[in-house]
């Protein structure tokens, strides 16, 4: 399947990153997932939240939507995980398809992040299939092993093969995106970023081989990162992420993107970019789904986001004591259990007003 179907005709649609897959309940649609019915491929044509490219690749295997699936929810497990201490908290919303509310339809650096994350998620979650044999169209990267072998190591084991990763994300995610308009440039960008980000932060890993742990043979393989790196690199990219807008050359009449200000760098292709400042996630806006701050735990020895100044947004706190229970005084009984008491904890916590 290196080649997959004929490329099927782009659709204008962008419903926010991958997460729509998570459907109303939290979960692929168990249907389309079941890698043993025989009628997966009518099934995928029956999703109607996919286009119609999504549903041709969701035919090729029973188990190819439960991977995109799984690399939606780690996506969004790990959005939450970074932006956990922000103003916006990367907060979902169940009994919708559109799980983050309508704040992705802001153009903003926070809705850069989600589409990278979300492509780096589906790169990902399809990559570690091949290499456990859950894809029947993938298996490990053979090409490492026709580079020349190193001084004192060679390549050998199972690659975790990121191109063939990479390739059905963006045949997958992109097919969403019309790059005909400003929306579709920066989501398309934002995309790729998280793709090749992955790429870039593969492991080298080795074994040792010979008599006696002698290690006079060392064969070594190409292995993901935890996903959580990958979260922590685009956390970066998402501080320095770059304003940019569409221009059109006019010879070609090709649109790309550019930087918004003239004394800027352009940005590169693992850099994100956004169009639009961030909307105010101090207050609750109903129309946007975006919750506020207030009631929010704040830091107060904290001077950076998650400080009860900044996260607050200046209306200040209220200080509260309560009691909690936790297990204490865990001691290891042999054998095996280990067995604890139960403690009566005063904690203090600072609300946002």
């Amino acid at each position: 399947m290196n080649d997959y179907l004929v490329p099927a005709q782009r659709s204008g649609i962008s419903t926010g990153g991958l997460p729509w897959l998570l459907g109303m309940n939290g979960s692929p649609d168990s249907t389309a997932t079941n890698g043993l019915s025989p009628y997966h491929k009518e099934n995928c044509h029956r999703l109607e939240y996919l286009v119609e490219r999504q549903q041709q690749l969701c035919g090729l295997s029973g188990n190819i939507l439960r991977a995109v699936g799984n690399g939606a929810r780690m996506s969004i497990e790990e959005c939450q995980h970074q932006f956990r201490m922000s103003r916006w908290n990367c907060s979902t919303f169940s009994n919708t398809t559109s799980v983050f509310g309508d704040v992705l339809s802001v153009k903003s650096r926070e809705t850069a992040f989600v589409y990278a994350i979300s492509s780096a998620g589906v790169a990902y979650s399809v990559t570690r299939a091949c290499s456990k044999g859950e894809l029947t169209e993938c298996n490990c990267d053979n090409r490492v092993h026709l580079r020349k072998p190193r001084k004192n190591w060679q390549w050998g084991g199972c690659s975790e093969d990121i191109h063939y990763g990479e390739k059905f994300s963006r045949d997958f995610v992109d097919a969403k995106e019309n790059p005909d308009s400003a929306e579709g440039l920066m989501n398309l960008h934002n995309n790729e970023a998280g793709r090749r980000l992955i790429r870039s932060q593969m492991q080298r890993v080795c074994k040792c081989h010979g008599m006696s742990g002698s290690c006079s043979v060392r064969a070594c393989w190409r292995k993901l990162p935890p996903f959580r790196a990958i979260g922590d690199a685009l956390n970066n990219r998402f501080e320095g992420a770059s304003f940019v807008k569409v221009v059109e050359k006019r010879r070609r009449r090709v649109k790309k993107l550019r930087a918004a200000i003239r004394d800027l760098k352009q940005p590169n292709r693992t850099e994100l970019v956004f169009m639009e400042e961030s909307p105010d996630y101090c207050e609750r806006n109903e129309t946007l789904g975006v919750l506020g701050t207030r009631g929010r735990l704040c830091n107060r020895g904290s001077f950076g986001l998650d400080g009860c100044r900044l996260l607050c947004c200046g209306r200040g706190y209220q200080t509260r004591v309560r009691e909690v229970d936790e297990k204490c005084k865990c001691r290891f009984v042999w054998c095996c259990n280990v067995v604890c008491e139960t403690c009566r904890y005063k904690r203090e916590e600072h609300v946002c007003n």
